[in-house]
């Protein structure tokens, strides 16, 4: 279920009249609304990427078994350093 900004809006305005614990929640509501609204900030980490091919492959010649834990924290570390 998403949740509009328009709800969001609507929580922060309550929020605001309440006391100052809720001040502060409602400014942080307010930030996560101005993120939600530029694209730019939107950015892929990089630990959700996918591995590349090239990456893989030098695991396979790295290692006996691949998949395998080892070998995809090496593809991954290695891909991070920018080597594959």
């Amino acid at each position: 279920m998403a949740i509009k900004h328009k709800d969001l809006k609507k929580v922060v305005s309550e929020l605001e009249g309440a006391v100052k614990a809720h001040g502060r929640q409602a400014k942080t509501i307010k930030q996560h609304i101005v993120d939600m609204g530029s694209p730019m900030k939107m950015k892929k980490s990089p630990k959700l990427l996918k591995l590349s091919a090239g990456c893989k492959a030098a695991a396979r010649r790295k290692f006996k078994v691949y998949p395998s834990a080892y070998a995809n924290m090496w593809a991954s570390k290695t891909q991070k350093k920018g080597k594959c």
